[in-house]
């Protein structure tokens, strides 16, 4: 195939990547089912919530075997696997609530619809990096920018499916979307030639080279793989601890700027304001990503903690539902463009050819990030919580400044190249 039919399949590919991960995105939509499956099965709130608790730290764990598989089997093989598995999985919850079985939406949706979002999410960052050494960031941003606003569009949906079908079978119906879409969309992926490059494209002597990359073998003997896994686990601890108490955090604020006590009225208002800075939290995605292909992945990420230490030591004060409003949706920006830059930033220190599993390694980051922020602002009051999340973001803050790639010292040619497809 010409270089000139490679650079246009490239463009394919990405939006089949695209695809994938907005599907993969509507994991974070959980909370829209919260009420229906509860009020569907009588199963206490707290069960019913643990189910998220559960798919995301699966995604977290099973994103690293993810990329170990798309470099050893090809993103096609690896991609189909995750995504089959996260239907699959979606549609288990149909069973459940028929069923009123708590623990096969457990085992079902979290744990095997999990395993299959992790395994799929890491395929088309992987395959992209690959096909995009010139707009790592852009395209990298993409590509997440799509799992962060796959919610969104799912939020808007899922309430009239539910009121016309029930919630049960709108999980039967998304899974049965969910499988043929995305089932399509990976029989497109396939890695590009090995050494292809884009026309007019020389790598840049900041990165390392496909050929020069380092395997996952020598990625983990380097202390830069660590300060980046911190960095990622840094910035997700402290945006997903906001994220889980930013509804509540907003209503305080507006019941106190304007005097309503209604619950309702208040749930209503803190839930705009989460969804407007849900928005952001895919927006930003894009903006950092696009930005680092500008200024360098390390200069982005020294701007996001610095910028957010800074708003998060500030936040207590603020009774303004305005300024909240601005805060949060800038502090979502920041979570997503820390999912959108590090791939790139990882390709750019580690290399492209094996970055399916080291990157997939880095990811358990988020997974331990959910948890860890979730307790912190679970276990301490707001202050508390907003001040422990401002120090997280000071630490990230040092640990990107003293990040230096690293020099690629010898080979151990362990690793064979990534399967094509």
């Amino acid at each position: 195939m010409s270089n000139e039919n490679l650079m246009s399949k490239r463009w394919l590919i990405a939006i089949a990547g695209i695809v994938i991960q907005l599907v993969l995105g509507t994991v974070y939509a959980w909370s829209v089912f919260t009420k229906p499956i509860v009020e569907a099965t009588g199963w206490d709130k707290g069960a019913v919530a643990t189910t998220f608790m559960i798919i995301i730290g699966m995604i977290g764990l099973s994103a690293a075997f993810g990329g170990m598989l798309v470099d050893k089997k090809g993103p096609r093989f690896a991609a189909t696997v995750g995504v089959i598995c996260y239907g699959i999985g979606t549609m288990a919850a149909f069973m459940a609530i028929n069923s009123g079985n708590i623990w096969l939406l457990y085992i079902g949706y979290g744990v095997i619809g999990g395993a299959g979002n992790g395994l799929a999410y890491v395929v088309p960052i992987a395959t992209l990096i690959r096909w995009f050494p010139d707009r790592r960031g852009l395209i990298t941003g993409l590509a997440v920018m799509g799992f962060g606003l796959g919610a969104f569009f799912i939020g808007k949906i899922v309430p009239g499916l539910i009121n016309s079908m029930g919630v049960a079978s709108a999980f039967l119906t998304l899974g049965i979307i969910y499988l043929v879409a995305n089932v399509l969309a990976s029989a497109v992926l396939k890695n590009p030639p090995a050494g292809w490059l884009p026309d007019g494209f020389t790598p840049s002597a900041k990165t390392v080279s496909a050929a020069d990359s380092f395997s996952w073998a020598e990625a983990k003997k380097t202390p830069q793989w660590y300060m980046i896994w911190g960095m990622l686990f840094l910035n997700v601890s402290a945006g997903m601890g906001l994220l889980s108490k930013l509804s509540p955090m907003a209503q305080e604020v507006i019941s106190a700027a304007k005097g309503i006590t209604d619950p309702a009225q208040l749930a209503i208002a803190g839930g705009g304001v989460l969804a407007v800075a849900s928005i952001f939290n895919g927006l930003g995605r894009l903006f950092w990503a696009s930005v680092s292909d500008k200024i360098g992945r390390k200069n982005v990420f020294l701007t996001m903690f610095a910028t957010q230490a800074a708003l998060y030591f500030y936040l207590p004060s603020v009774t303004s539902v305005t300024v909240f409003t601005v805060i949060a949706c800038y502090l979502l920006a920041c979570l997503g463009g820390g999912f959108a830059v590090m791939p790139a930033f990882a390709a750019d220190s580690f290399g492209p050819t094996y970055i399916g599993k080291v990157y997939g390694f880095v990811l358990t980051a988020w997974g331990a990030a959910g948890v860890a922020g979730g307790l912190a602002f679970k276990m301490f009051d707001k202050q508390q919580s907003l001040f422990i999340a401002a120090g997280l973001l000071v630490a990230g803050f040092v640990v990107t400044l003293m990040f230096q790639r690293p020099k690629h010292v010898s080979h151990y040619k362990t690793a064979p190249a990534p399967a094509a497809d």
